[in-house]
C-alpha cells in the first residue's frame, strides 16, 4: 500500500525551487497527486500531496529536501513540513457540480478575509482555494468553494447580497464552469 504524504515547503524565493523539490520527490519514487505553489512578497510557498512506496522514510525525505534547499547557504534553506495522510479515493473529493467561484472586491480594510471566511463557515461552505491581492486601496479575493453542503443556492445568493451591503464588498458567485468559460483568454 503506498504511503501518501502532504509536504509543505517555504523559502526565500529563487529560481529552481520547484525543480529542486519535485526532483527529490521523483528520486524517492514519489507520484505527485496535487501541488499548489505561489510566491508572496518574495517568499516561496508550496504544498503538495504525493504517494510514495510504503517503506519511504519521512526523515530521509526531509533530509534530502533540506540538503537541496540549503545549497550550503542558510538564507536559501527550506522550511519543511511532512505529514502522512490517508489516500483519498476519487469519489471522496468534491464533485464538480458543487464547485463555485466567489469573487469579492472592495475598499482595502482590516478583516475582509476574516469576514468572507466567517460567512462561508456560517453557511457550511468549504473554501478549497483562496487568492487575494491588495492594490491601489482595493482588495480583491477569488475563492474556489465546495457548495455541496448548501441546501438552497438561491438562499445563499440572497444572504450574500445582504452580506455585500453590510461589508461594502462587491461579490459575485458563479459556478466554476461558467467562471472558467467567461474568463478564458
Amino acid at each position: 500500500m503506498p504511503k501518501q504524504l502532504v509536504i509543505s515547503v517555504m523559502a526565500k524565493d529563487r529560481p529552481g525551487i520547484v525543480a529542486d523539490v519535485t526532483g527529490v520527490i521523483s528520486d524517492f519514487k514519489g507520484n505527485l497527486a496535487d501541488l499548489s505553489q505561489t510566491t508572496l512578497c518574495g517568499y516561496f510557498t508550496m504544498i503538495l500531496v504525493a504517494s510514495f512506496p510504503d517503506k519511504t522514510s519521512m526523515e530521509k525525505l526531509r533530509e534530502a529536501l533540506s540538503e537541496k534547499g540549503g545549497n550550503g547557504k542558510p538564507e536559501g534553506s527550506f522550511e519543511i513540513g511532512i505529514k502522512e495522510t490517508k489516500v483519498l479515493k476519487r469519489e471522496e473529493s468534491s464533485p464538480s457540480e458543487s464547485m463555485y467561484i466567489l469573487t469579492a472586491d472592495g475598499e482595502d480594510q482590516i478583516g475582509l478575509v476574516a469576514k468572507v471566511s466567517a460567512f462561508c463557515r456560517e453557511h457550511k461552505i468549504n473554501i478549497l482555494d483562496l487568492s487575494t491581492r491588495a492594490e491601489n486601496e482595493r482588495y480583491t479575493m477569488i475563492l474556489l468553494l465546495d457548495m455541496s453542503s448548501v441546501k438552497s443556492l438561491s438562499g445563499i445568493r440572497k444572504e450574500l447580497g445582504e452580506f455585500s451591503l453590510k461589508t461594502g464588498l462587491n461579490t459575485e458567485l458563479q459556478h466554476r464552469d461558467i467562471f472558467v468559460v467567461t474568463n478564458e483568454i
